[in-house]
């Protein structure tokens, strides 16, 4: 019975491995920018910032420095209570013809916080695209003229941009990297792009949306789609906001395509254990449709592949069972292959490779909060609000 179960997680992970892989070559950086052959048309950077004292000084400080002919900067501070607006203000002063502060109103109860805030900047943007960026994140210099840059180059409706995550404390490094690793062993990225070549016609256009996938931390849209899509408040109840617009852009065949942010963005989610467990349980559930079957069902995969074959190994040596060995072992390596190279794509520690079984114990962990929140109603607070 161990033989076979271990057979399937091999499978699984030479299966995964043919879509990581593809992905190396398929989910590149944004393109670079000739500015002497590129359109650079206005460009609106969006922020939406809710109690962001710690992070919106840094954020608007790598975007006053880019290096692109004409943007704006809005900044819309949703009913903040920390020092975020006196932050904003005072850089306001310095660069009053760039930086926008935009008092928020009042939150709708049919709506959520985020899609809110990103609604009501939508409405003062004046740009020709509309990149929005969570206060968490950093901008390199040359970021608005790639970005620019990439919407020519491919003809695009939207961009999803996956930042470069900073790591800081043992649990973002052994947490966050898992995130990534189901990205890029999962979804094949050129089929959020275009639809797969393999798949019957008849079917493309239902499926289409399927394929969709965002990083709301950086996405942008032409001002024109966006519109179109119906903005934000087509998503306003939705707590993964940026994959349901990304599924919108496909439904209405809009241009979509992911990039990663290794030298253009950054960003570091949180800041300790206790931070990130809230601020990833608040939309773990609503990731797999708010389906239990299909999360329970991912969660005994997950056992299955990243937890038995280590635990299989360590008992096949002293039981001299080859057959079993042979099957951990394989599968084991993969694993840790799978991760070093993560590691050296996206410029991480590669010694965390190795904590990978405790970081999907981690999620195991969530996954039973999330379960239980959801027999018992109890709701996630993040930022002050209830969600």
């Amino acid at each position: 019975m161990l033989n076979l179960i271990l057979l399937f997680s091999l499978f699984y992970l030479l299966i995964t491995s043919v879509v990581f892989i593809r992905n190396r070559f398929d989910l590149t950086p944004v393109v670079p920018c000739d500015q002497d052959t590129v359109p650079l048309p206005k460009i609106s950077v969006c922020i939406p910032a809710r109690n962001e004292e710690k992070n919106i000084a840094s954020l608007l400080e790598s975007i006053i420095i880019q290096n692109y002919p004409d943007f704006e900067i809005l900044v819309l501070d949703d009913q903040s209570i920390d020092e975020t607006n006196a932050i904003v203000s005072s850089l306001q002063h310095e660069h009053p013809a760039l930086i926008h502060l935009i008092a928020g109103d009042p939150k709708p109860e049919s709506w959520l916080g985020k899609p809110w805030a990103c609604h009501q900047l939508g409405n003062h943007a004046s740009g020709h695209m509309l990149l929005y960026l969570d206060a968490d994140t950093r901008l390199e210099p040359n970021a608005l003229v790639n970005i620019a840059a990439t919407f020519h180059h491919y003809g695009l409706d939207m961009i999803a941009i996956w930042p470069k995550q900073i790591l800081g404390s043992f649990w973002e490094k052994t947490v966050i990297p898992l995130i990534y690793y189901a990205l890029v062993t999962l979804l094949p990225a050129i089929y959020v792009y275009r639809d797969p070549r393999w798949m019957p016609t008849i079917l493309k256009k239902k499926l289409r949306p399927a394929f969709a996938a965002a990083n709301g931390q950086c996405i942008a849209f032409t001002n024109q789609f966006y519109k179109k899509i119906g903005g934000h408040e087509a998503v306003k109840n939705r707590i993964v906001e940026d994959v349901e617009l990304a599924k919108i852009v496909k439904k209405l065949n809009g241009t979509l395509r992911m990039f990663n942010g290794v030298g253009t963005v950054e960003c570091r989610m949180y800041k300790s254990n206790r931070e990130m467990f809230s601020g990833l349980r608040k939309n773990f559930l609503e990731g797999f449709q708010n389906s239990l079957v299909l999360f329970i069902t991912a969660a005994l995969v997950h056992i299955i592949v990243f937890i038995i074959p280590f635990i299989t190994l360590i008992l096949a040596i002293p039981g001299k069972d080859s057959v079993m060995f042979f099957l951990s072992a394989a599968s084991v390596s993969l694993i840790l292959l799978h991760r070093l190279l993560l590691a050296e794509w996206f410029a991480w520690n590669p010694v965390y490779a190795f904590t990978h079984p405790i970081g999907v114990l981690w999620f195991q962990w969530l996954g039973l909060t999330k379960i239980y929140d959801y027999f018992t109603g109890r709701k996630t607070e993040w930022k002050g609000r209830k969600v």
